[in-house]
């Protein structure tokens, strides 16, 4: 793997392309901050703050171009001036560099990703959910059905649904030379289960891009300001024009997540007890998840031109995210025990039963509120 920059080289780098001046170098410092790329932060005299992302490259030296999808978006912005009301929500990227794999941040400072600040402050206030459901559906309604916005992005919107489907009905002898045992179980539960592929094919058949998503909305893609709720949605590498359920989906799936992932394991319980015997019980996570759904559709003025299935569509993507989260902990951790299993049933009750699902998902009352307000609108 060759990487053009290190701590040496990054100020040079900077200063040729006019980010900094050079002479600031001596009083200033580099930190690598881990990451799946190579990550570099430089903080300048004045608490001033860039953040150099590098993807890495494979043996053929070559990178997956993720960046380039990042840097769509500012361009997106500048050729269509009346987005520029979005900007407040998005990354201020500054440089890209194609040849190299090299994209430059303004580093935002006194934020932290949600996901951090869940897990540590052991809270979950409404109004953060909220403001994001707020904010999904500001970007998602600003581009909705803007036939030359969705030229900017070409044809090439990706069907995440149907991909991950089709990928799964080619499955052969050669998956035993690539998944650790564990992973095993996955697929063999997953054949297991005939209407849950089949809950997976006509998802991805109802697939219909209509506005710029994010497609990658896990909570440590949000961004949270110190003691407020000002919020900014990160790392859009997977952007494109793509479903609005898909993105209010996968947020929701990043809220059941924290549930899932506090559940009590052993031998002796089954699924179910495990379940209702997580630490985060489903129950504190609810409101969130209710909260911001209603913001999503209380904010999106155009909610009237969205199918009647919206809804029960958006838990079925839920459903698939998690299925994509289960993968994620087979290609990287190599595993796929008690927890992976239970997030398994939880996903294929969402696919296969998306309307009995909304009363678990929202609690009673959000479910029946929520799909009131789609009817009456």
């Amino acid at each position: 793997m060759t990487l053009l920059l290190n701590s040496e080289k990054v100020f040079p780098y900077l200063a040729d392309h006019g980010l900094c001046d050079s002479s600031q170098q001596p009083l200033s410092k580099v930190e690598p901050i881990p990451g799946k790329n190579f990550n570099l932060l430089v903080t300048f005299p004045g608490d001033r703050k860039l953040l150099v992302k590098q993807e890495r490259r494979n043996r053929e030296g070559k990178t997956a171009g993720e960046f380039e999808q990042e840097w769509r978006i500012p361009q997106f912005l500048a050729k269509f001036p009346p987005l520029d009301s979005l900007r407040p929500f998005l990354p201020e990227v500054l440089h890209f560099d194609p040849d190299h794999g090299i994209i430059v941040f303004n580093y935002l400072q006194d934020y932290r990703d949600l996901a951090d600040f869940y897990l540590k402050e052991n809270t979950f206030p409404t109004t953060i959910a909220s403001e994001m459901g707020t904010i999904l559906a500001t970007i998602h309604s600003t581009t909705f059905d803007q036939e030359d916005y969705g030229q900017f992005f070409g044809d090439n919107s990706p069907n995440q649904v149907d991909n991950l489907t089709r990928k799964f009905a080619r499955i052969g002898p050669e998956v035993f030379g690539l998944v650790p045992a564990d992973g095993l179980k996955f697929f063999a539960l997953y054949q297991r289960y005939d209407s849950l592929g089949e809950a997976m094919a006509e998802l991805g058949q109802s697939f219909t891009p209509r506005c710029l998503t994010h497609n990658d909305l896990k909570l440590n893609n949000v961004l949270v300001k110190q003691s407020s709720n000002i919020l900014r949605l990160i790392d859009w590498e997977r952007s494109s024009w793509g479903d609005p359920a898909f993105d209010l989906g996968t947020a929701i799936a990043s809220y059941l997540q924290i549930w899932l992932s506090s559940l009590v394991i052993s031998k002796s319980l089954k699924i179910e007890e495990s379940l209702r015997l997580a630490t985060i019980p489903l129950e504190l996570i609810q409101p969130s998840i209710a909260a911001m759904t209603q913001a999503y559709m209380s904010t999106f003025g155009k909610i009237h031109q969205l199918p009647p299935d919206f809804l029960p569509r958006v838990v079925q993507f839920a459903g698939f995210a998690l299925i994509g989260q289960i993968q994620g902990m087979i290609q990287y951790q190599k595993s796929f025990g008690n927890t992976g299993i239970a997030m398994l049933q939880v996903a294929k009750t969402l696919l296969c039963h998306p309307q009995r699902s909304m009363a678990t998902i929202f609690g009673p009352t959000a479910a029946t509120e929520l799909t009131q307000t789609l009817e009456r609108d």
